[in-house]
């Protein structure tokens, strides 16, 4: 009886220390958005971009989005909106077609689909049947330019709606004129791309992990 309560004492604890090293494998930045300390970093980096730089962002979104500090604010902005699937999913199509290894290109493909394209996905972008089916049935077998017209139909949302109304919020107004950046809320993603299932898929492009 003793034996029976030591053991299971102890299996007790093993569970407890099980449960505390998942609480702080969680905890780590790469499964969150921003920690507190990160979200300061990240202003204090804004803070540099000069108003003239904000200027060219505002001419073109392709020019946004062509410039490095451009496109993190841009994607600050649309966490605020609960929106970054958008700009996540586009950076990861960008980065997809740099692939040359056919091995990577299956297994980025399978990753961008069960993130941003099948129904009920964690980060399920906006698309059209037709585009969505397409997708589906080439999967298995997947090209560089798969993702093309979703990309294409994604990057004309954001130009036409979340860009107008980036143009006008205080984070880009803010930069343009020279003032000091203000704090914005930003969520904190419930699962991260670093995934273990997707722990082989390797990425040049740090903001879609």
């Amino acid at each position: 009886m003793v034996q029976k309560r030591k053991t299971s004492k102890e299996a007790k604890i093993r569970a407890k220390e099980k449960r505390n090293r998942l609480s702080l494998l969680v905890q780590k930045p790469e499964f969150h958005e921003e920690t507190h300390s990160n979200r300061s970093g990240h202003l204090a980096k804004e803070t540099r971009v000069s108003p003239e730089e904000a200027v060219i962002w505002g001419e073109s979104f392709d020019k946004l989005l062509s410039h490095k500090d451009g496109l993190e604010t841009f994607t600050r902005f649309l966490k605020t909106e609960f929106s970054e699937e958008n700009i996540e999913f586009w950076i990861a199509c960008e980065d997809f077609k740099k692939s040359k290894d056919p091995q990577q290109i299956i297994l980025k493909a399978k990753a961008i689909y069960e993130k941003f394209i099948r129904n009920d996905a964690p980060q399920e972008v906006n698309l059209d049947f037709h585009t969505k089916e397409i997708i589906t049935k080439s999967i298995t077998q997947p090209t560089l330019h798969s993702f093309d017209a979703a990309q294409s139909r994604v990057y004309q949302l954001m130009e036409q709606d979340s860009y107008t109304r980036f143009l006008k919020s205080d984070i880009y107004l803010d930069l343009r004129e020279g003032r000091p950046q203000r704090p914005t809320n930003l969520r904190r993603r419930s699962r991260s791309f670093t995934c273990t299932e997707f722990q082989d898929v390797k990425s040049d492009v740090a903001i879609w992990l």
